[in-house]
């Protein structure tokens, strides 16, 4: 069975290394925080070009610290794309806002701006894009409306490690970056990992004293704070991976523009990628009718799929008290019925990326 990813080829193929950097944490016992995180932590701002990073515990503490950093808080609200994973609506929810959903558009499956301004009220007080499978949103029009009513944006990259929106790495647009290192990430930890990220080094200061506790200095807290440190091991493979991240992304992208190319059956509907951005292929979903006789069939095939996501956000059973209705975000939950997600990993060799489109070529529903 050719898995949706397989880990493991990048495991072996770097086994050496990764042992390496995983026996100097344990050789100094540097476990949580320690030189090793703090290596990465300048080593990812540097990569994408900010002044600093602060390396936390996993992407959904990234997405809560954010919201504290910039004050969100009990009785605010924050918008958030209905199509995406839950974390995404997390963060505001943690820090006591409310997450206030938006449709995707029709064609890049992302936060639709035009859909933004009819859900501000004056309590909004954030906007979260999200970077979705590793295409970047309509940030400049995000971007417009965010200036006009005064909202800060934050940017949820769990899925965008290295892609570019105008140029720019997505993370280094808005007030602060958001990314998660979870086990299937373009760039992964060996367990759970997170960043945020940001030219304004006020908040990186405030975020990295609230992961620690609540200290600068041991013992000593000066707010209440959280244990939301990275691990000093998950730092180490961290900066690892980040000297290879770009090529594994131009691997993915040569594997992504081949479905695109090569894969003609009309049953399937593929994401759009604008002009002006540079996606980095994190998940390869489709749209197809029969979404999960879809799934069995590529099983039948030798081929596993998944469903990234078959509920939206403002439809699961943890915002039910928000009063949210079926044809709310008509987008974002046709997509969820439609939806699947193709095998997609640097290591596929061309035998299997031809036997994915040869099968997809074959579906017939």
């Amino acid at each position: 069975m050719l898995k949706r990813i397989d880990l493991g080829r990048n495991y072996r193929n770097h086994k050496e290394e990764y042992l390496k950097a995983i026996e100097a944490v344990c050789e100094e016992t540097a476990f949580s925080g320690g030189r090793f995180a703090d290596k990465f932590d300048e080593e990812f701002a540097a990569y994408l070009g900010v002044r600093a990073a602060a390396g936390v515990d996993n992407g959904t503490s990234a997405l809560q610290l954010a919201m504290l950093a910039l004050g969100v808080g009990e009785g605010d609200e924050v918008i958030v794309p209905a199509n995406t994973y839950i974390a995404s609506a997390w963060g505001p929810t943690y820090t006591g806002a409310t997450p206030v959903f938006v449709d995707c558009t029709k064609d890049t499956w992302e936060i639709d701006p035009d859909r933004i301004e009819e859900k501000i009220t004056e309590k909004t007080k954030a906007i979260i894009g999200v970077h979705l499978y590793g295409q970047p949103f309509e940030f400049g029009k995000v971007k417009e409306i965010a200036k006009r009513h005064g909202l800060f944006i934050v940017e949820d990259c769990a899925q965008s490690h290295g892609a570019k929106y105008e140029g720019r790495m997505t993370g280094t647009l808005g007030d602060l970056g958001c990314f998660s290192f979870y086990p299937g990430k373009n760039l992964y930890a060996f367990g759970e990992g997170g960043s945020v990220v940001s030219d304004k080094e006020e908040y990186i200061d405030a975020i990295n004293t609230w992961k620690n506790q609540g200290c600068k200095v041991t013992y000593y807290h000066d707010v209440i704070g959280y244990n939301m440190r990275m691990e000093g091991i998950q730092g180490a493979v961290l900066s690892v991976s980040l000297k290879y991240l770009d090529e594994w992304t131009r691997r993915r992208k040569e594997i992504g523009e081949r479905y695109i190319r090569e894969i003609k059956n009309p049953r399937i509907t593929m994401q759009a990628h604008p002009a002006n951005t540079e996606p980095v292929y994190h998940l390869f979903v489709i749209m197809v009718p029969g979404a999960e006789q879809f799934v069995e069939y590529m099983a039948g095939k030798g081929i596993e799929c998944h469903r990234h996501y078959p509920v939206p956000c403002h439809l699961q059973k943890a915002y039910a008290h928000l009063g949210y209705r079926e044809g709310d975000c008509p987008n974002a939950e046709y997509l969820a019925a439609h939806c699947v997600t193709l095998p997609l990993f640097p290591e596929m060799e061309e035998a299997e990326v031809e036997m994915v489109i040869e099968a997809c070529n074959k579906y017939e529903g």
